[in-house]
């Protein structure tokens, strides 16, 4: 006969459930869960995806957790430790045994998720205060953000709609709830060789990782330097091609890395070489947010840019920080594209800074084009791009 192990699911890692938890309660309650993955069951490639999530797992960062068989135990916890042991019996058997210890923050149902929102506007050259904005996950209720409450806006995604809250009380530190397993809904995911990652400690090629919250989708081009991002309107992602260059040239990375990956915010970073020195691309991308956030280092000063392929037209508006096509591509939309310090715009979709060696910028789609909905205006994500703050996650009770 069969068993239904289920499934214990940790953040991103689905695992099997096996019968057993242990459990100490008091002031401080812990869960301890073992187990073992295989191939087969799994394949090998899966398997071994498993295993680096689980050596991924960030110690005291919170986590989502539910169990198929004992959604008595659903709720929020902190990794206090993980272990995993990987045995190979080569062309026969792979296993992975594994070991998690869970400092339970609360249950679902008595579990706050406060999105602790800090920093001041990101300093620019347009004398902007920006808008801020959050976003949390795609399946929440609840929220709160004192006496003052923000307005609000639907984006549509891959996976539905999601609330986009705007003009959020300063100094304020939203709270919402969400079930444990609705918490995963809306998150930013990356992946690379075709699994989601958990955490940042992973090997990943520079060619082959794709980053993506439901509403924009970041992937590298074959071409030197150059990046596909896709924005979601009308039941589906639409491409557009963004070349990125140092004196003129777009650059060969070398490596991807992973700086930070939380299901609210995730930043790959590309390198490459430079002679001399080394060039660095940050891309950042947040829960909820229409706009792919890049900032880019040369190890010397030089001409920095990006670029729409093929171009398209716009109006010169690089005094006022951004760039827009002058009327709707073939989906609706319009590009839009800018930085938070001064640059030198162009009619064709470009945009350059000389003589320097940094330049942070914003790529994105106006979806809508010239009907655009109030918080989606070219205008609106500029001001949100200026106004986006820093943001971790953590439990508190109700």
């Amino acid at each position: 006969m069969s068993i239904d192990w289920g499934t214990v699911t940790v953040g991103r890692i689905a695992l099997r459930e096996t019968f057993p938890v242990s459990e100490v309660g008091g002031t401080d309650p812990t869960l301890s869960v073992e187990g073992q993955e295989s191939a087969p069951d799994l394949s090998r490639a899966e398997l071994y995806a498993v295993h680096e999530n689980l050596l991924a797992l960030e110690i005291g960062k919170l986590q989502p957790v539910t169990f198929s068989n004992k959604p008595e135990r659903n709720g929020f916890y902190k990794v206090t430790a993980v272990s995993a042991t990987l045995t190979e019996y080569v062309n026969d058997l792979v296993l992975c045994d594994w070991k998690l210890s869970l400092s339970r923050v609360g249950a679902e149902n008595e579990t706050d998720l406060q999105s602790r929102l800090t920093g001041a506007v990101r300093a620019n050259d347009f004398s902007l205060s920006g808008e801020k904005t959050h976003a949390p996950a795609q399946d929440h209720y609840g929220y709160f953000t004192g006496a003052t409450s923000p307005s609000s806006m639907t984006r549509t995604g891959l996976d539905g709609a999601v609330t986009v809250y705007r003009n959020i009380p300063s100094a304020v530190s939203p709270r919402w709830g969400a079930a444990a397993a609705d918490a995963l809904t809306g998150r930013v995911q990356l992946t690379s060789n075709g699994f989601e990652l958990e955490g940042c400690m992973h090997r990943m090629a520079p060619d082959d990782w794709s980053l993506t919250n439901g509403l924009v989708n970041i992937s590298p081009n074959a071409s030197a330097g150059v990046l596909n991002v896709a924005s979601y309107s009308s039941g589906g992602f639409h491409a557009k091609q963004w070349a990125v260059t140092v004196a003129s040239a777009g650059p060969v990375w070398d490596s991807a890395s992973i700086i930070r990956n939380d299901l609210e915010m995730c930043r790959v970073r590309l390198t490459a070489s430079r002679s001399p020195g080394r060039v660095v691309l940050d891309l950042t991308l947040r829960r909820g947010s229409r706009l792919l956030e890049a900032y880019l280092q040369s190890g010397s000063s030089a001409t920095l840019g990006v670029a729409l392929l093929p171009t398209e037209t716009n109006v010169n508006t690089a005094a006022s920080g951004y760039l827009t096509k002058t009327s709707d591509d073939a989906n609706g939309n319009r590009f839009v594209c800018g930085s938070a310090r001064s640059f030198t715009g162009s009619t064709n979709g470009a945009m350059t800074k000389a003589s320097t060696a940094t330049l942070d910028f914003f790529l994105g789609a106006v979806v809508g084009g010239g009907s655009a909905v109030s918080g989606d205006a070219a205008l609106d994500l500029r001001n949100q791009y200026i106004g986006f703050m820093a943001e971790q996650t953590y439990g508190v009770k109700r």
